[in-house]
């Protein structure tokens, strides 16, 4: 999911055609509004942390970005992408090494197993809103 912060400063496609370069397929895109309650279950296993009422506040501060990424080793690739969580720890070439100084308005949200990326595509997006299709450039990468 691309969060708000990356809309506000016309990220997005610099950051799909990373995720593109690396031979991912996308099988799923919205622009969405994420409700206070939306968040709250997207979220829910922060509840309680000091850091929980920020990420609702900014989540839900302006439009996201939800994304369906499929590809082998996905997630582990997602995530290396990504880089870490804490700005200062995300090397130069990551999205969040080059794009995110601050961890409370980080700019990218990757899943950190198949399990949570299924249990959050099922928040964000119906069966009928991902699209299977034939990734004829596959054989490539």
């Amino acid at each position: 999911m691309l969060k708000p912060g990356v809309l506000n400063r016309r990220l997005v496609g610099e950051v799909i055609s990373r995720l593109e370069k690396k031979g991912l397929k996308l099988v799923g895109l919205k622009l969405m509004n994420i409700s206070p309650e939306l968040a709250a279950q997207h979220y829910a296993e922060h509840k309680g942390k000091p850091f929980y009422d920020p990420l609702v506040d900014y989540i839900t501060s302006g439009p996201v970005v939800a994304m369906v990424w499929q590809g082998d080793n996905c997630v582990s690739l997602v995530r290396k992408l990504t880089g870490s969580t804490r700005p200062e720890e995300a090397l130069p070439g990551t999205i969040r090494g080059d794009f995110c100084m601050h961890t409370q308005n980080n700019i990218i949200h990757a899943s950190d197993s198949d399990e949570s990326a299924s249990r959050e595509i099922s928040l964000f997006f119906k069966d009928e809103e991902l699209i299977d299709w034939e990734d004829q450039a596959a054989v490539w990468f």
